[in-house]
């Protein structure tokens, strides 16, 4: 099972980027699917995008569509988020895991979108 440390998360002001982490051990996430998924305050964990292990097939939850980028280096065995245009919706603790995810969730990574 593979075991994850996200990263990258702060305070950014509405429209502005970040790039988040997930490095990962235990196993290669390049034959694993892997994705992102966020909670917000007050709310449940939902899915944002996720990679497939075999072909590098993504998918967006429709919020991130346009906006969000997710992708791997198979070398460093670390999995991004690369995040676009943010919103103050988007403020939520943002957490990598297998996908369908496991029970194993890391401490995930806090993202703040100032209006």
């Amino acid at each position: 099972q593979v075991q994850v440390v996200e990263s990258g998360g702060g305070l950014v002001q509405t429209g502005g980027s970040l790039r988040l982490s997930c490095a990962a051990s235990g196993s290669s996430i390049s034959t694993i699917s892997m994705g992102w998924f966020r909670q917000a305050p007050g709310k449940e964990r939902e899915f944002v995008a996720r990679i497939s292990w075999d072909r590098d097939l993504t998918r967006y939850a429709s919020f991130a569509l346009g906006r969000f980028a997710i992708y791997r280096d198979s070398a460093k065995n670390t999995l991004y988020l690369q995040m676009n245009n943010l919103k103050p919706d988007d403020t939520a603790v943002y957490y990598c895991n297998q996908d369908p995810p496991t029970t194993d969730w890391g401490q995930g990574t806090q993202v703040t979108v100032s209006s």
